[in-house]
Order: structure tokens, then C-alpha cells, then sequence
């Protein structure tokens, strides 16, 4: 499965958007593992101490630093700050399209890959409350997402915003593929 994503990811044009004066750059990583069999999705909860979208469900990433060679870097690197995932044990299977934040006038570039599991995390408790994942299968299942509030909620967690629409744009490529998803 995970080459097959691979190639759903590979063979499509990106939608690209560039950060300007207006809008920030920034980077997500998705984490996919596989566990007993499942593909799962990693998710963090963000804390109360940061100062925008405290307590939301998000992937792990951040604001492009001038520092960082690409985008690709920026996810790399917020994504080990925050939950301590190290980009050389991560393999990288594509990009999904760009999206921008209306509140908080960002573009967000995200990046699915591929991390071992099980794999020893650590949560930047300053940024992060904790990380959890969410099989791949339940998201994919049409009956857990809420059209009318564009959300799925899982085990307490409320998975909506900028996060959200970033989800659905990975499960509607898998969708349109078809095929099993386990």
C-alpha cells in the first residue's frame, strides 16, 4: 500500500501557491505507519501555551524559517521539534496541494511519509500536549465524516479547520483510486 500511495502522489500536479507579504509559509508532515495489519494517520493536539489554534488537532509542522532549504526541510524540522520524529527515519512519499488559513494567513505545504512503527515519541510540551493516530480505515469510512461541520471526530478528538481539509484531500486522491486501504 504505502508504494501505492506513492504513486497516487507522483503522478499528479501539485496545486501550488505562493506565499507572498499576505500569506506565511508553512509545512505539515503526515505521518502513516503501519500497526497490526492497519495503516494509521499521526495526529497532534497542540497546547494551551502557544500562541494560535490552542488545543487543535493538527499535523506536526510550522511557519518556514529562513534557515530552511525548502518546505520539505521546514515540515522535516518542526515535525522533529514537536514530536521528536527524525526526518532520516522518515520516508518521504509525496506532496498533497497547497491550501491557505483564512484566519491566520498562512500556506501550508504538506508532505505524507512513511515513519516505523513502533517508534519512541516525545511531545515538545510547550507546543504539544500529546500525539495519537487514527487508522487510516476509519477515515476513509464516508459515515465518520461531518459534511455539515466538515470534521471527523475520533475518540474525543475533533479533527476540523485547516486540518481537515488537508485530510480529505489525501482520502479523496485514495478514494479515487479505490482498491483496499488496510
Amino acid at each position: 500500500m504505502k508504494q501505492k500511495i506513492e504513486k497516487i502522489l507522483r503522478c499528479r500536479n501539485k496545486k501550488t501557491i505562493i506565499a507572498d507579504k499576505n500569506l506565511k509559509a508553512s509545512a505539515v508532515l503526515i505521518p502513516l505507519f503501519r500497526d497490526q495489519g492497519q495503516y494509521h494517520i499521526l495526529f497532534t493536539e497542540r497546547s494551551e501555551e502557544i500562541d494560535f489554534h490552542k488545543g487543535q488537532v493538527c499535523f506536526p509542522g510550522g511557519t518556514h524559517e529562513p534557515s530552511d532549504s525548502s518546505l520539505l526541510q521546514t515540515a522535516l524540522r518542526e515535525t522533529e521539534e514537536e514530536i521528536s520524529l527524525k526526518a532520516e527515519d522518515v520516508e518521504i512519499l509525496g506532496e498533497l496541494d497547497d491550501i491557505t488559513t483564512l484566519t491566520s494567513n498562512y500556506v501550508i505545504s504538506p508532505f505524507v511519509a512513511f515513519m516505523p512503527h513502533p517508534y519512541s515519541l516525545m511531545t515538545n510540551g510547550r507546543e504539544v500536549k500529546r500525539a495519537f493516530s487514527v487508522p487510516l480505515s476509519f477515515l476513509m469510512d464516508k459515515a465518520n465524516f461531518r459534511q455539515d461541520s466538515y470534521a471527523y471526530e475520533y475518540e474525543g478528538h475533533i479533527i476540523w479547520g485547516a486540518t481537515a481539509m488537508i485530510l480529505r484531500q489525501f482520502i479523496d486522491l485514495l478514494m479515487a483510486e479505490g482498491g483496499a486501504w488496510q
